[in-house]
């Protein structure tokens, strides 16, 4: 596992910065500011950061937390760990994909060192494709026309698949049809 600090975080990461409160710059100087007005306080543990400008940022990923409708416009401020940075590369399966069923959002998670969970590890641009996938799957209903099932069901059902396998929703599609006309027919 890669170690990050003030010198290279900012080199292919992806990383989840927690939203913290908006007066913490008024108490500190910066540390280094960015040629798109970006300011950084470093510490022995993590980073601050003070920007309008979070998702894709140069060469990394850089997500802020508890911010539903993100505005490019905004100023929040976000504090991450050095452990908290992820190497972001095509080879590393460090990410997985949480869903909520009930409130029809899916999140991109990262796989932490002591993690003991079992779910189903992906590379961060696979797991922003299917992230794509599933937000359209709650969206959307045409797809579903073919079956003779409850949609929310069929939904969850297709997304389980999706969130655990490296099949395409194309591929999972077809194999939810395939079962369900087998389990027609057998009865």
């Amino acid at each position: 596992m890669r170690k990050y600090n003030n010198l290279n975080f900012f080199k292919h990461t992806y990383c989840e910065f927690k939203l913290i409160q908006n007066d913490f710059f008024k108490q500190k100087s910066t540390h280094f500011k960015s040629k798109s007005g970006s300011l950084y306080f470093y510490t022995n543990e993590g980073v601050y950061r003070y920007s309008n400008h979070w998702g894709r940022v140069a060469n990394c990923r850089w997500k802020i937390s508890s911010v539903k409708d993100y505005k490019n416009q905004n100023y929040y401020i976000g504090y991450a760990n050095w452990i908290d940075f992820f190497p972001l590369n095509t080879s590393e399966k460090n990410f997985y994909l949480e869903v909520d069923f009930l409130n029809k959002e899916v999140e991109v998670c990262c796989k932490r060192e002591n993690d003991t969970t079992t779910n189903f590890l992906m590379t961060l641009d696979l797991a922003l494709k299917k992230l794509k996938q599933i937000k359209t799957i709650f969206k959307e209903y045409k797809w579903a026309y073919y079956f003779n099932e409850n949609i929310d069901v069929l939904r969850k059902e297709l997304i389980l698949n999706l969130v655990s396998t490296q099949k395409d929703l194309h591929v999972l599609k077809q194999d939810l049809k395939n079962k369900k006309n087998k389990f027609e027919a057998g009865n």
